[in-house]
């Protein structure tokens, strides 16, 4: 299997589940941040990572999503919103409609601990987003645990 893992990440944390995905894979494998990443035709498994950005995987994200076509796809993110929220929700299921063209056979999120500046910035809009409110608990995550529940359920959306 020819697999390609990719990464947006601004503070670090999509890259630490980056990582550990790209360990978990055996044969044919590269790992891209996503500015750099290559065409997805001719890879059998296309994991692509991404944090949110106004209730969607960010911009550059999306750009390259739009891209992957006929193969099957395998989502990660992190975010500062409470696992199972309606904004991660939201935000996956723009995901998959970005991958049409594509299988996605899983996917996995987490809590990211959120940049303290952004933190202030968007505490201080006049009407800050639903998911400020869970932005506590995601100090220190993403977390080892996070990381082996990633491995986890990309074993299980592979089939390994």
């Amino acid at each position: 299997m020819k697999a390609l893992v990719v990464y947006s990440s601004q503070t670090g944390n999509t890259k630490k589940l980056a990582e550990a995905l790209y360990e978990t894979l055996s044969g044919e494998k590269e790992i891209y941040p996503v500015a750099e990443a290559p065409d997805p035709a001719g890879y059998d498994l296309v994991a692509v990572g991404f944090w949110f950005q106004a209730g969607k995987p960010d911009p550059k994200s999306t750009e390259y999503m739009a891209k992957v076509k006929n193969t099957k796809v395998f989502l990660f993110a992190t975010h500062g919103a409470a696992a199972g929220s309606d904004h991660v929700k939201g935000a996956l299921e723009h995901a998959r409609g970005l991958l049409a063209d594509a299988e996605v056979i899983g996917s996995f999120t987490c809590q990211g601990e959120v940049n303290p500046k952004v933190l202030e910035k968007v505490k201080a809009k006049p009407t800050p987003p639903p998911w400020i409110g869970d932005a506590d608990t995601a100090v220190g995550h993403p977390d080892q645990n996070d990381l082996e529940a990633l491995q986890n359920a990309f074993r299980q959306a592979v089939g390994i």
